[in-house]
């Protein structure tokens, strides 16, 4: 047998094979460093980007996005304030192609309101981007797009919308180029209305802009007939303190803030000059129902009554007091406008707003329960109100004889007319003091509440205002079936440590309907000359009063006060007590 030994073929270790392995894997090791380098110069040139947007921003004068605020409604869901998007123009200065001096006089053209200069500046000076206009109308957007420069731009941005324009302006104020509030329920609420939680909830405020409205066009006239320096209108629900319209004159639009001019300088005792104080006179923006205190005068009149029947001074409606001649205090002399040289009961004395009744009857009660109300009123500080702007009270330091006498019937004492209407509140609800609000009220919540009078005296000087309204200084304010009552205040104006005799406040501080007051009406009229129906005649029951009387027939229906002919408070105990033989005034 023959042994046949074979070689095993030698496996495969060609260098052809192996070229190919190094091939594939340095393809793919080139195809990663690719992709890293790619990946490399995009992460850079976004970290780039990055810092130069960077440097650009801190070149830029451009501001930081406006925060969306809530809506602004009120009582029945009316908006009065939104966030819409509108337009601004800007211009970007390293884009710019057109000479700015010839650019600065066309945009002068469209917006004739600013100057060629401001227009030059903004185009050549500060940031690289700058506002050459914020709320822009869609047309003022279009004429400077045809103007074909590429370095004006149109972002649109949050604006603040005022739809009602001038409607309750001081009330609702207005918010600044930053966003937030400047004046009004715009800046006392302000971390409510940019809150980002609360954004979607509009801000529910307790006035009517129907009755709002009314209010403002009555005004209006009134200041209008009256050719009056201004004027003021305040409705307030003497239940729970919720202001229901809310008015002051001259007023502006919020959505067109224009610059206050500054005011004149003043000379010092020095003899040098000083910068002036703006005052209510010379701003539109004054919210003069909270900012601007007055001596309200005869006003007060009812105040002190009710505190003297509760401090025991005033026992009977028929106790009589001497007004046959003027009162001498010291150096200080007491009289009534219209004197009727008699004795005069309590009715008699308000429907004839005497002085002399009043001084004597405060300086038979003292300082004591005068102060006393007049602080529980709060007539000693700012009101109690939401809104920032307001201010302070004159409250007698010392209480002299004198002193007493004179704030019993308003006259060196001022407060804003909000204390006053605050105070009727008091005096005709059964006698409790509520602060006021400008937002609305939710059912069932607990109203801070302090009793300032009895009800029995509430209920008294309800009857008390009611005559003076139907036979009293008041006759022109009685809206024929709404049973109102209220008081007529006729003061001098401050003026060099004295009073400036043809410069008065005319006020009428009223209720209705007097059976059960649920809304309180204060008018007032800022230096009055007299109407066509009354000419010369400056006194509140020729002035505040026909005010007062056109305003709540046109109101009361939407109050939910309807005209009655047999239905009224009663009045008969009092009516014998002034119901005197004419003869005898």
């Amino acid at each position: 047998m023959a042994t046949i030994i074979a070689r095993p073929e030698p496996r495969s270790t060609s260098k052809g094979q192996a070229d190919l392995v190094s091939v594939a894997h340095g393809r793919i090791m080139l195809v990663l460093l690719i992709f890293v380098a790619i990946t490399l110069v995009m992460a850079g040139r976004m970290v780039w980007m990055g810092v130069a947007a960077g440097a650009q921003a801190e070149r830029s004068s451009s501001p930081l996005p406006v925060p969306s605020r809530a809506d602004i409604v009120d009582r029945n869901g009316v908006p009065l304030a939104r966030d819409i998007d509108g337009y601004a123009i800007a211009v970007r200065r390293d884009r710019l192609i057109s000479d700015p001096r010839e650019l600065a006089e066309k945009l002068h053209d469209i917006f004739p309101d600013q100057t060629i200069g401001y227009f030059y500046k903004q185009l050549t000076s500060g940031g690289q981007w700058n506002y050459l206009r914020q709320r822009a109308l869609p047309k003022e957007v279009a004429a400077v797009n045809a103007l074909g420069e590429i370095g004006i731009e149109f972002p649109r941005e949050p604006e603040r919308l005022y739809p009602q324009r001038t409607l309750a302006a001081h009330l609702l104020g207005f918010v600044d180029r930053d966003g937030h509030g400047s004046m009004g329920v715009e800046r006392a609420f302000d971390s409510r209305l940019i809150d980002r939680q609360m954004r979607g909830q509009p801000l529910e405020l307790s006035i009517d802009s129907r009755v709002q409205a009314a209010l403002e066009d009555e005004l209006t006239f009134g200041m209008q007939e009256q050719k009056a320096k201004g004027a003021v209108g305040l409705v307030l629900d003497s239940r729970t303190g919720e202001v229901i319209a809310m008015a002051s004159l001259p007023t502006f639009n919020p959505n067109r803030i224009e610059t206050i001019p500054a005011p004149p300088p003043i000379v010092g005792k020095d003899g040098k000059l000083y910068p002036g104080k703006i005052t209510c006179d010379m701003s539109p923006r004054c919210n003069r129902v909270v900012q601007a205190r007055y001596e309200l005068g005869s006003t007060f009149k009812p105040l002190s009554f009710a505190t003297a029947m509760d401090a025991g001074v005033i026992v009977s409606m028929s106790k009589t007091y001497d007004a046959t001649a003027p009162l001498q205090v010291g150096g200080f002399r007491i009289k009534d406008d219209h004197p009727l040289g008699r004795w005069l009961n309590v009715p008699e004395a308000l429907l004839h707003s005497s002085n002399i009744v009043t001084a004597r009857i405060a300086d038979e009660m003292g300082q004591k329960p005068l102060e006393a109300a007049y602080r529980s009123l709060e007539f000693d500080r700012p009101a109690s109100i939401e809104l920032k702007e307001q201010a302070g009270t004159l409250f007698p330091r010392k209480w002299y004889r004198t002193t007493i006498m004179t704030t019993a019937y308003g006259h060196g004492i001022a407060v804003t007319p909000m204390h006053l209407a605050s105070a009727y509140a008091a005096l005709v609800n059964g006698g409790v003091w509520h602060p006021a609000t400008v937002v609305k009220r939710k059912p069932g919540e607990q109203i801070p509440a302090r009793r300032i009078f009895t009800e029995q005296t509430s209920a008294r000087i309800r009857q008390l205002l009611r005559m003076i309204v139907l036979t009293g200084t008041g006759r022109n304010a009685d809206a024929t079936g709404y049973r109102v009552g209220g008081k007529t205040g006729t003061a001098e104006k401050p003026k060099d440590g004295g009073y400036a005799k043809r410069s008065l406040v005319s006020t009428f501080a009223s209720a209705f309907p007097m059976e059960d007051p649920r809304y309180i009406v204060i008018v007032m009229m800022d230096e009055p000359q007299g109407s066509a129906r009354y000419p010369g005649i400056r006194t509140a029951a020729y002035t505040a009063a026909p005010v007062i009387k056109s305003f709540v027939a046109r109101a009361g229906p939407l109050l939910g006060v309807f005209p009655e002919a047999i239905r009224d408070i009663d009045i008969s105990e009092l009516k014998p007590l002034v119901e005197r033989d004419k003869e005898s005034e």
